[in-house]
């Protein structure tokens, strides 16, 4: 078994060094580190606004959704590798070749995930915050009590892996069951998100056990863990398709719904992949509908601790930040020599993915509309706005570093690290903005010239880079 581990960890790492080369890769958890500790630096000052218990809630939910995150994309990536490289590509794949069971394989590439991406995300965070409090008046983040914050943020991180692993096992055996149960539960967490005791949000059992340690919280944070995925593992099921799929042609009727418009063909393959690639529209619950009802949540106990951040705000603009995923779920499935004998230049595909991705904003746009519509339609403007400018500014921020490999490039340390300073101080500013009322965040109208000027640069950087030469 332990062959098979430490075979699958070289496989990974040496995945991700072919694609951005020992150095670029290596500095991905480097760059976490450091911007860790810098933003650490300044926790004196977060101490004087945010509880002790209130900073800890962060950050844990913030690795649970992480956990969740990679999880997701141990998922989609399934289908991303397997166009790329072929099903006998990889380990994981290798059931039917090598004397091993397909439960002893998944096994250990669930092992795998948890110590690489361990080592990738939860050592470089809490290395940069220790590091940081050795400097600064830390108030209760004491020396032992960091020691108890790697191991309760590690479990959040497994928690959140292991339930996604586990609603991969559902997903195999019925699809359709999973995608409604998440829509429901959506629906589910917006309806009862403002009448919410704001202490349920400390019943995680990792928060729980960091805040007051007991063995109880250990054996229930332990059996999140164990339980889904050992029962993902029992009832594993495995699919090596022997045929291909088939489908009835709409391609044609979807693009006579777009009209003569330039890019149609372009939208249309794209909602069609969208729709029949791994996990169908159920991408568009889990990966987007979840994390913004529980992001929803988080902010409506959040504004009863503290009324001056205006919550309708502060979600439009997260929601503009998690929108610029989408552009991801657009491109994981193309490369463009696949286009390369066709009259198409690399930025005639960004304009199409592009196109799409402005059609896909619907989904956030009508989410926050309903929201708004129901908690005060006064902030309809501003909120908007703001929604529209930040979404606008990430893609092209997204495309003008990564073009049309975001899901690859991002894992560059240079290119993260660039992609994060865009951002972050633009967050920062909107934040602070937020509470001062709302029509101060239309300063992010300034953002839209940059925005088309960085899309006018990406589209001749990957002309330049990308187009083949023969």
């Amino acid at each position: 078994m332990f062959e098979i581990f430490k075979s699958m960890l070289k496989e990974e790492w040496r995945m991700h060094s072919n694609l951005f080369g020992n150095n670029g890769f290596s500095l991905f958890p480097v760059f976490i580190f450091l911007f860790t500790f810098c933003v650490s630096l300044v926790l004196p000052v977060f101490s004087e606004i945010f509880t002790y218990a209130q900073i800890a809630l962060g950050m844990h939910y913030l690795f649970l959704l992480l956990g969740g995150m990679v999880g997701a994309f141990g998922l989609m990536s399934r289908e991303f590798m397997n166009r790329r490289f072929g099903q006998a590509s990889l380990i994981a794949y290798s059931a039917r070749t090598l004397p091993v069971s397909e439960r002893l394989i998944f096994a250990n590439f669930l092992i795998k995930d948890i110590v690489y991406y361990f080592v990738l995300y939860v050592m470089p965070f809490i290395a940069g915050f220790a590091l940081a409090v050795a400097f600064i008046p830390a108030g209760n983040f004491h020396f032992p009590v960091i020691l108890l914050l790697l191991l309760t943020l590690s479990l959040s991180f497994m928690i959140g892996l292991s339930l996604v692993f586990f609603l991969s096992t559902i997903y195999a055996y019925s699809g359709k069951l999973l995608t409604w149960g998440l829509l429901a539960g959506c629906v589910f967490l917006l309806f009862i998100s403002g009448n919410l005791d704001s202490r349920i949000f400390y019943s995680l059992p990792g928060l729980s056990l960091f805040l007051l340690p007991s063995k109880s919280c250990f054996l229930l944070s332990s059996g999140l863990i164990i339980i889904p995925s050992a029962l993902s593992l029992l009832f594993l099921k495995v699919d090596f398709p022997q045929a291909r799929k088939s489908f009835s042609n709409s391609f044609s009727r979807l693009c006579k719904e777009f009209g003569s418009y330039r890019y149609a063909a372009f939208v249309a393959k794209d909602f069609l992949d969208l729709k029949r690639s791994e996990g169908g529209l159920g991408k568009l619950i889990f990966s987007f509908l979840l994390p913004a009802a529980l992001i929803w949540m988080l902010l409506s106990a959040l504004e009863k601790v503290l009324p001056a951040l205006n919550i309708l705000i502060l979600f439009s603009l997260v929601l503009g930040v998690l929108s610029s995923s989408m552009y991801n779920w657009l491109t994981e499935y193309d490369i463009f020599s696949s286009y390369a004998f066709f009259p198409l230049k690399v930025s005639d595909m960004i304009r199409s993915k592009l196109n799409s991705y402005l059609f896909l904003n619907l989904v956030p746009l009508i989410l926050l509309i309903l929201l708004i519509l129901k908690k005060d339609p006064a902030f309809l403007l501003p909120a908007l706005l703001l929604f529209l400018s930040m979404s606008f500014y990430m893609v092209s921020i997204l495309i003008y570093l990564t073009g049309l490999s975001p899901s690859i490039n991002l894992y560059n340390g240079r290119t993260f690290a660039v992609y994060v300073l865009s951002v972050m101080p633009l967050l920062l500013v909107n934040i602070i903005l937020s509470m001062f009322g709302p029509y101060y965040v239309l300063v992010n109208f300034l953002l839209v010239p940059p925005s088309l000027y960085l899309l006018g640069q990406s589209f001749r950087k990957w002309d330049r880079i990308e187009s083949p030469r023969f």
